[in-house]
């Protein structure tokens, strides 16, 4: 290969990997557009709920059908919101703690809110480069390291 097709090959690849990470921003930024869409609708449903109380306890009526309707359209909302925030985190190739429920980075060993170890697989310790792995063992280390 001359120099001219190795730096078009290089060319090539490197927006290949914008593209991709451009279409991940676009992504999120979309689950990010749908999930404040979804808390706007959800506050308007709370300040309903709360007006249904009132006139409950105002005016004594029995609005306990509206109550429980209203109840079940929150709670299907609050699940699709907390869908989305997986589906955000997944995209950011974050990891769920299976502790704590807490999302990390992808390459966390330990969580950041409770401290539990992830088990990572065999392949994916293997794939590390040297740069990823920190040898913390006496010989890696002179007396003025510790100082």
């Amino acid at each position: 290969m001359s120099i001219f097709e190795d730096a078009m090959f290089n060319a090539r690849t490197a927006m290949d990997s914008v593209g991709k990470k451009a279409g991940k921003v676009r992504d999120i930024s979309k689950l990010r557009l749908a999930q404040s869409d979804i808390k706007g609708e959800l506050s308007q449903k709370y300040m309903i709920l709360g007006r249904i109380s009132y006139e409950e306890q105002v005016n004594g009526r029995d609005l306990s059908k509206s109550r429980e309707e209203l109840i079940a359209i929150i709670t299907e909302l609050r699940n699709h919101l907390q869908t989305i925030g997986e589906l955000i985190e997944e995209a950011k190739d974050n990891v769920k703690c299976r502790n704590c429920g807490t999302y990390n980075p992808k390459n966390a060993l330990f969580c950041n809110k409770c401290g539990e170890k992830f088990e990572r697989p065999v392949s994916d310790i293997e794939s590390m480069s040297p740069d990823d792995v920190i040898d913390f063992t006496e010989d890696n280390f002179e007396d003025d390291d510790l100082l």
